[in-house]
């Protein structure tokens, strides 16, 4: 116990988000291709009754990238009214204009989000120097909501390095986290042995969660908790708990079912599993595209081998 309290001890008062399995949720859409908000109330009861920890909306997989403006704050103001603080909502709101992040996180913020996922800037990148200018902005205009930073090169072209990372988490109060995807454990385990406690960390890849707890991480932003919430959630504190072998059974016996929800661009395949499972989440908006039907079948049967039921 008095280890935690010393690992914690770096961390700012009141800003901390959540410990757990928070799922990268899907958008829901109709045949027409609108967001399909029914659905997306339906899957958001579904996730929270089947242990989800916090709900991460308008992110990657939430397709934030082809929802209009209006969509995009509609869909987390919607979240945020439904969950009504049953946990907490994290919005995607990032985008490689400064401004328009700001815009988004304020009115994310003003909608209730308990805090924000924000991506580095992505095609026109940034040095590491405009980084910490980039969060440091979006962070001074909504000073009260808890900011996580989304490290995820193989989208964006830009990479966080460790000290920038450290030095964001230290210096701005509400700038606590990092979603750390950058598939390189060495990296996160640099970072994690220059903070101090200060930087609240989540795997944002299913197949390092283990690795990442075990640097000190909170938990996972999954995309397999779409398919699987209750098992992420409990993979993840099996492992808090101390029951690391246990832990580790659900982890290795998710990889093959990961490697298929990864198999095409995230989220194509975890759409097409919901829809095999019956959630009726709808299609995916272009440029992303059915599944090839070899993936799918793949997919079907890695759904069924986890244990889920299909349609």
């Amino acid at each position: 116990m008095y280890i935690i309290i010393a690992v914690n001890s770096g961390k700012k008062d009141g800003m901390s988000v959540f410990t757990g399995a928070g799922v990268a949720i899907i958008t829901p859409m109709k045949a027409n291709g609108e967001v399909n908000y029914d659905k997306l109330g339906e899957f958001l009861d579904y996730q929270i009754n089947n242990s989800t920890d916090a709900i991460i909306i308008c992110g990657t997989t939430g397709e934030a990238s082809t929802l209009t403006h209006e969509e995009h704050v509609e869909t987390i103001r919607f979240a945020a009214d439904y969950v009504k603080k049953r946990v907490p909502v994290i919005a995607g709101t990032g985008s490689n204009c400064t401004e328009t992040a700001i815009m988004m996180s304020k009115e994310a913020a003003s909608y209730g989000a308990d805090a924000l996922l924000i991506v580095t800037p992505y095609y026109n990148k940034a040095t590491q120097k405009g980084l910490i200018a980039h969060y440091t902005a979006i962070a001074e205009a909504v000073p009260e909501t808890p900011i996580i930073m989304y490290n995820v090169p193989s989208r964006t072209g830009c990479n966080i390095q460790p000290a920038t990372a450290v030095a964001l988490a230290k210096n701005v109060k509400n700038i606590v986290g990092i979603k750390a995807a950058s598939g390189d454990l060495s990296q996160i385990a640099t970072m994690m042995s220059m903070a101090d406690g200060c930087i609240e960390l989540y795997s944002g890849n299913d197949d390092q969660v283990l690795p990442i707890l075990s640097l000190g991480g909170l938990g996972v932003i999954s995309v397999l908790s779409n398919v699987a919430p209750k098992e992420t959630h409990d993979m993840v504190m099996k492992f808090l708990e101390g029951d690391t072998k246990g832990a580790a059974e659900i982890q290795l016996k998710a990889i093959p079912l990961i490697h298929a929800l990864f198999s095409e661009v995230n989220p194509i395949p975890v759409k097409a599993a919901l829809n095999l499972m019956g959630k009726e989440v709808g299609p995916l908006r272009m440029p992303l595209s059915e599944m090839e039907d070899a993936n799918k079948a793949k997919l079907a049967e890695e759904l069924k081998n986890f244990g889920i039921k299909l349609a």
